[in-house]
């Protein structure tokens, strides 16, 4: 897997936070496949805000498929191939929040999912970049409008 959790992260603009950012520490992942990280300090004004501990955990994953599947033949009378099988990969970040006051933490997740249908990968890779430069650069753009609309429900 080429994916680095880098050991300080950049945070995306948020209501209230001034220039987020996270240091990370490598950590167990759940398997194999995964890379896992615990945000161990926080940088800029997070007021409110903590890092991870054993009671409320603040890690970031990035997994790749158990395993991999491959593009199947074409049907030797049409030439298509009926079903096209996707490679997924995901991104994981969990943080323990507050659900009431005076209550034990629950955790939130947020979990991106990339799906690669299968040989794309080596006949159009440069438009599979293209579509995750959009998505990520997407998200980062609005950021901000995630978070506010998380915590006031408004789209």
């Amino acid at each position: 897997m080429s994916i680095a959790i880098p050991g300080s992260i950049t945070g995306g603009a948020q209501t209230g936070l001034t220039t987020p950012g996270y240091t990370t520490s490598v950590d167990t992942p759940p398997d194999v496949n995964s890379k896992q990280s615990a945000i161990t300090a926080l940088t800029g004004t997070q007021t409110g805000v903590d890092a991870h501990s054993v009671a409320r955990p603040f890690t970031v994953m990035v997994q790749r498929p158990k395993s991999y599947n491959v593009l199947g033949k074409p049907n030797p009378t049409t030439g298509l191939i009926s079903s096209v099988p996707r490679n997924t990969y995901k991104v994981l970040v969990r943080k323990g929040v507050t659900p009431l006051a005076g209550q034990p933490s629950a955790v939130m997740i947020v979990r991106m999912e990339i799906e690669v249908p299968a040989g794309s990968d080596v006949a159009d890779p440069a438009n599979v970049r293209a579509a995750l430069s959009a998505a990520i650069g997407f998200v980062n753009s609005v950021s901000a409008g995630i978070g506010d609309t998380a915590v006031n429900g408004v789209l």
